[in-house]
């Protein structure tokens, strides 16, 4: 008679039993959006399935970066399982150009108070034909109000950060619907979240779930965390300047080993972020023709024309290496001229130094005894001794030679000099 009351009480428990809590995954997309940060979202959504995380968490604070890697990155939100959502964050943060195509990707787009967005407008060069100009603005424009307009925000609004590089104060974004919420921090973020329904761009409905979640902080690998730092077009300079430098000290002083092995990898180092950089191949070739005129200026009488020159192609080439049309991704004039000067006269110096090494005679060891003159110190009929170079040596003449006679060195075996009489002065 009790069986039915007891089936009753572990369905009642049964139905209330707790939700499991699932975690959101965080990352922070600061600086720069280049090849690296594609791959570190990519790792943060593959994190999230395999979690099943309630949702991914995008803060952003960044200046724009490469078109193709903002491409990227919208392409792995999109086909992301887990819901993204993309927030600027911390206060006075911003996400222009792709930073903005980035935050209105998300399935839920936020910003903080006092934070700004847009500024979308595809760079281009003054010079460039305006036919290819509006293909390009074109071509954004349509990229971003495809997504815009199936997350139902303001797609007018939305081109004008494309054609008109508008920016947008995070109350203006909201009030306008380019964003969907406002929120003070992550936790007033996600407390706003709970409960609301995403529609995703397969036409799936989703209830996110995350009041109280936890918030799992992605950690970088060591891997992304050395090419997040040495992508900065700068430091990479740096690191091919230093690395450069480290293997001629190496090539002139052999034997020192640790000029040489630093150089090598701090080279490779500068070569793997600029390979991960647009490269303009006009500055490789002014800084590959740099040496050369150093080289040449200390082996030929220029009048320093050659050596001007190579430092000029110097400090030119590492302005002109990195071809990007995002500031934040070129290197700096000031650190152009500050690392490529220096250098220029470094490598002059050193290069005049071991090229007048070279051609100077030898003026130390047996070698240096050869074209040397003593005096016989007795009769040399034909061996004895000679006093030669301040020291007492066996010599051997091909002539007999009386004492106190002048001799000059014209070989050496073993540690017998040969020497012939000086006949006349010089001779």
């Amino acid at each position: 008679m009790y069986r039915p009351f007891a089936i009753f009480v572990l369905l009642a428990l049964g139905g209330v039993a707790p939700r499991e809590e699932r975690p959101v995954i965080a990352v922070d997309v600061v600086g720069v959006v280049h090849p690296i940060t594609v791959q570190i979202l990519a790792h943060v959504l593959d994190q999230a399935k395999k979690q099943n995380a309630a949702a991914v968490l995008v803060r952003l604070n960044t200046p724009g970066g490469m078109p193709d890697s903002a491409r990227q990155i919208v392409e792995e939100i999109l086909a992301s399982p887990v819901p993204v959502v993309t927030y600027v964050t911390p206060s006075t943060a911003g996400a222009a150009s792709a930073g903005f195509i980035v935050l209105e990707e998300g399935d839920v787009a936020a910003m903080a108070p006092g934070t700004h967005a847009g500024a979308a407008h595809p760079f281009t060069i003054p010079q460039m034909d305006p036919v290819i100009r509006q293909k390009l603005e074109n071509d954004a424009a349509a990229s971003l109000r495809a997504v815009v307009a199936k997350r139902g925000r303001n797609v007018a609004l939305a081109e004008k950060a494309v054609f008109e590089s508008q920016s947008f104060t995070d109350k203006e974004a909201f009030d306008n619907k380019l964003i969907d919420l406002i929120a003070a921090d992550d936790r007033d973020l996600l407390a706003q979240l709970d409960g609301r329904e995403v529609v995703r761009l397969d036409g799936r409905n989703q209830v996110l779930h995350v009041a109280g979640a936890k918030i799992i902080n992605y950690e970088k690998t060591v891997r992304e965390n050395l090419l997040s730092h040495i992508t900065d077009p700068n430091l990479a300079l740096l690191l091919l300047i230093l690395g450069g430098l480290g293997i001629y000290a190496e090539f002139a002083s052999p034997g020192l080993i640790f000029p040489g092995v630093a150089g090598v990898i701090l080279l490779l180092l500068g070569m793997t972020a600029i390979a991960l950089l647009p490269i303009n191949w006009v500055g490789v070739a002014l800084m590959v023709l740099a040496p050369v005129l150093f080289v040449l200026e200390a082996k030929m009488t220029s009048h320093g024309i050659l050596g001007i020159g190579g430092a000029v192609a110097m400090v030119l080439g590492a302005m002109l290496l990195i071809d990007s049309p995002v500031p934040e991704m070129r290197i700096r004039p000031a650190i152009a001229v500050s690392v490529g000067l220096p250098f220029a006269l470094i490598t002059l110096l050193l290069t005049a130094l071991v090229v007048r090494a070279r051609r100077s005679s030898v003026a130390t060891g047996s070698e240096g005894m050869i074209g040397q003159i003593g005096v016989a110190a007795g009769p040399l009929s034909p061996d004895g001794k000679v006093f030669v170079h301040g020291e007492y040596w066996d010599a051997v003449s091909v002539s007999p030679v009386s004492d106190g006679v002048p001799v000059k060195v014209t070989g050496l075996e073993q540690l017998t000099l040969l020497v012939q009489p000086v006949s006349k002065p010089g001779g």
